[in-house]
């Protein structure tokens, strides 16, 4: 496994070892203990995620305010999406600040996103599946969100040349400077 950090230092692209031949591929998609002496965390996962969307549907900008705050360890099986994480952490010195990563079903690679940032995609293919690690339960008292297209934040989403399909709660969310945020 490659573990590298982006210019958030916590937010981390994994990439895992992949065994190819004529026969397709093996890779072992998640290990605890080599994600944790990898990524230096000590973070245990309790729920897994799985969905389906069509191209040009964006999900988020999501987070859990603590205590159920939530890391996430995000990859795609079918597809390709464009993944995004925002810095809610008030008091970090990348507060406010964004990082994205293209994750796809042949880069095989994965994106850790702590607790303490929110987060959200576009599909970029015909199809995506999306899953993802969980290091807390949903829980629906804590569940927060930002606008995707905020502009304090200044996310460069790619130009798909369609028009990206949220939610109705997404299509809600406030602005980052009016979002709860993690406190410093």
């Amino acid at each position: 496994m490659k573990v590298t950090r982006t210019v958030i230092a916590d937010v981390m692209v994994i990439e895992p070892k992949v065994f190819g031949d004529a026969r397709g591929f093996f890779v072992e998609s998640f290990n605890q203990k080599i994600f944790n002496e990898m990524t230096g965390t000590q973070f245990d996962f309790v729920q897994d995620n799985h969905s389906r969307s069509s191209k040009g549907v964006l999900r988020g900008l999501h987070y859990q305010l603590p205590p159920h705050a939530q890391g996430k360890l995000v990859r795609v099986t079918r597809g390709a999406v464009w993944d995004v994480a925002v810095d809610m952490r008030q008091g970090s010195s990348t507060f406010g600040q964004w990082v994205a990563e293209t994750l796809t079903e042949n880069n095989h690679k994965q994106f850790w996103i702590p607790p303490g940032f929110a987060h959200g995609f576009v599909v970029l293919s015909d199809t995506a599946d999306f899953l993802y690690k969980t290091t807390a339960y949903y829980a629906p008292q804590s569940d927060r969100g930002i606008a995707w297209n905020d502009a304090d934040i200044g996310i460069q989403w790619p130009d798909l040349g369609v028009d990206f399909l949220l939610s109705d709660k997404d299509q809600k969310q406030p602005a980052f400077k009016d979002a709860q945020v993690f406190a410093a």
